[in-house]
């Protein structure tokens, strides 16, 4: 559980809501109100699903970014699963016709942007993480 991708949970939530909670097919789940408050400038906040499913993507992409710093053989686990996430959302995104939208393009964009950062990051702390044993050769 600890490799799991943590992107995993908005494409759980995009498909719970898309194929569960919303029985009707054809209705825009999307839009649906999480949240609506009056502002004290007299605009009304409206806070949507897909809204709440994209803030939660990119709060856990900052997380995940920050995971990839870390050195070991657990990395790669997670390198994989992120990889094979990503494929997920893009077989997803041209194949079923609920994800065909443009949140679940930004979520893949996401998992895309998590993929990419994350051997970024993963390669340039590895780079730094040599260490030099013995005694130092003289000049």
């Amino acid at each position: 559980m600890r490799y799991v991708p943590l992107l995993f949970v908005p494409f759980l939530l995009y498909n719970a809501f898309a194929f569960l909670i919303f029985a009707d097919y054809d209705a825009d789940f999307r839009e649906a109100y999480m949240l609506k408050v009056a502002m004290p400038s007299g605009a009304s906040f409206e806070l949507t699903v897909a809204t709440t499913i994209v803030l939660l993507a990119l709060i856990l992409l900052g997380v995940e970014l920050v995971k990839a710093a870390r050195i070991g053989t657990g990395s790669i686990v997670d390198h994989a699963l992120a990889t094979l996430l990503l494929i997920a959302f893009v077989v997803e995104f041209l194949l079923v016709r609920q994800a065909a939208t443009g949140t679940f393009l930004i979520l893949t964009t996401i998992a895309l942007v998590d993929l990419i950062g994350g051997f970024a990051v993963s390669i340039r702390s590895a780079a730094r993480d040599i260490t030099v044993t013995g005694p130092m050769p003289e000049p």
